[in-house]
């Protein structure tokens, strides 16, 4: 079960990426991505591998250690839930920007790159677009 909800987290969430990317400026691109249930599939998925080892997650993130991370993720439960996790605040960051840029006008060819930096790196994916949007004042349209 692990290896098929492992491929499963990505499978669920990339019609929103492929949206965002895309069909940036559809329709039904800004109905869908406004509905922050977008992000739902991926925590089912990481709550379906998190909770029933949650004697071994609790005390690992509760008082981390290097090595107890290191095992804990050495493992394919711990692998798959942390893939779960990526990829649920991934897309919930790629969401907030796609959003953001959309308020901001930036260009959906600027858009694009940093959204597939988020799905490959997702925090340096964030980190560009934080600096992007300082040269775009919020327009309050959207």
């Amino acid at each position: 079960m692990t290896g098929a909800l492992f491929g499963l987290a990505f499978t669920l969430a990339a019609p929103f990426w492929a949206l965002m990317i895309l069909l940036p400026g559809w329709s039904w691109t800004r109905r869908i991505i406004a509905s922050p249930l977008i992000v739902l599939p991926g925590l089912v998925i990481y709550a379906l591998l998190v909770l029933p080892a949650l004697g071994e997650v609790l005390p690992a993130v509760v008082s981390p250690t290097l090595d107890g991370l290191r095992d804990l993720l050495g493992t394919a439960d711990g692998a798959a839930a942390a893939w779960a996790h990526m990829i649920a605040f991934d897309l919930f960051a790629g969401r907030w920007s796609w959003l953001d840029s959309r308020a901001r006008g930036v260009p959906a060819l600027i858009m694009s790159p940093v959204l597939l930096l988020t799905i490959l790196l997702g925090p340096l994916g964030l980190l560009s677009y934080l600096l992007i949007r300082t040269r775009y004042p919020e327009t309050g349209s959207a």
